[in-house]
């Protein structure tokens, strides 16, 4: 749900694009997920077009959304980090089990215990 603050010093399109990119990293919005249409937003918030325009253009500079022509415009994977730090993270492991000379199978028990044992509370 997007709202605007008429009385904020804060520019619309600058409202619209803070809300979006906090519901987008804090996986409110999932990617994929399609966001309303220029037109339909503009009208729910009683905004001009080129306003609501502005904001979806100043989210897909950021990478947080994709425009797919007529299909709309929906939260892009780059808007969500969680994987690739999972595969930094997985390649640094692999590297270090690498030069301790682990075999793949150990190297898979270690983690699927760590993932068990974090995932306990």
């Amino acid at each position: 749900m997007i709202t605007i603050d008429e009385e904020s010093p804060v520019p619309p399109y600058e409202q619209i694009r803070v809300q979006f990119a906090r519901q987008i990293t804090n996986r409110g919005l999932p990617v994929g997920t399609r966001l309303p249409t220029v037109r339909r937003l503009a009208a729910d918030l009683s905004l001009a077009v080129n306003t609501v325009g502005r904001a979806y253009r100043e989210l897909e500079s950021a990478g947080l959304v994709e425009t797919r022509g007529r299909a709309g415009t929906f939260v892009a994977a780059a808007g969500d980090h969680t994987r690739e730090q999972a595969h930094a993270a997985a390649a640094a492991y692999a590297a270090t089990v690498t030069k301790l000379g682990l075999n793949p199978t150990e190297a898979l028990r270690i983690v699927r215990a760590a993932v068990m044992n974090s995932a306990t509370p």
